[in-house]
């Protein structure tokens, strides 16, 4: 991936502050909004089924997240998962805790079925349940996933004619042909909780303002990742951490995002 591409497209999103869409769990919802803002994107965390059609139907992306499930968030995804279908707008789906219950991976896969999903962003054990290669989840935490994690992944995404984000300390990103490994991040990153959640959300503000599922979420997780490595640098514990995640990724520029990047690309 060539260093003009990411920084076009950082340009871009900073240029267009795209509007976010979100129906997502009550416990990151805060951390959601702001670091969308921090990105440069626009957040809208509705999620009341008499008005996500309406919503859906003037953002750049949508962002499910079935952190904190319930019954009438399904119906609320399920209708505006469908206006963004009908205006092709990206659908960003991040299945938090696929395998820990019966309900959120059949939740899952009934979202999966029912609409066009243009990115599937998880960690690899929820990656490993959905593709049936014996993924561990407990709670909404990843306990890994045996074998070539980059063939199954890839091998999923090919199947399901999606984009496929498995996140872990290298990110995978594919769509079945190509394979991008991203190296950005910090172990502090998982000393809070929410982080993949907010990754989510800075990759649907990379996709609404382009036409390349997986260009956009290597550049997303790559800055989110950037800004993770520094924010790092002078936290003193996971508190001090958190706010300085946020400060440097609105801090970020697109020169950096070019320089910082580690992504490489597997044949």
């Amino acid at each position: 991936m060539k260093a003009k591409q990411l920084s076009d497209l950082f340009t871009l999103v900073r240029e267009k502050h795209p509007l976010v869409h979100h129906i997502t769990n009550y416990v990151t919802v805060n951390d959601c909004a702001n670091i969308t803002m921090c990105a440069g994107g626009a957040p809208v965390m509705a999620d009341a089924p008499e008005e996500v059609v309406e919503m859906a139907g003037v953002a750049g992306a949508l962002v499910l997240n079935i952190g904190t499930l319930n019954k009438a968030q399904i119906e609320s995804m399920i209708l505006a998962g469908g206006m963004a279908n009908d205006r092709k707008i990206p659908i960003i789906l991040d299945p938090v805790g696929a395998g820990a219950t019966r309900f959120r991976t059949e939740t899952t896969e009934r979202l999966m079925s029912e609409l066009k999903i243009s990115i599937l962003k998880g960690n690899a054990g929820e990656i490993g349940v959905l593709a049936g290669a014996g993924g561990k989840v407990r709670g909404v935490d990843s306990h890994g996933l045996a074998g070539d994690v980059a063939a199954i992944v890839r091998n999923y995404a090919k199947t399901e004619k999606l984009t496929v984000v498995a996140s872990g300390p290298t990110d995978i990103v594919t769509d079945g042909k190509r394979v991008l490994l991203v190296k950005n991040g910090h172990p502090m990153m998982g000393s809070i909780s929410g982080t993949g959640c907010m990754a989510a959300s800075v990759t649907g503000v990379f996709s609404a303002v382009s036409s390349d599922p997986v260009l956009a979420s290597a550049a997303a997780l790559a800055a989110f990742g950037i800004a993770g490595e520094r924010a790092a640098a002078e936290a003193r514990g996971p508190f001090s951490f958190k706010t300085a995640l946020f400060d440097e990724l609105a801090l970020l520029t697109p020169s950096d995002l070019a320089a910082g990047a580690r992504i490489t690309s597997q044949e």
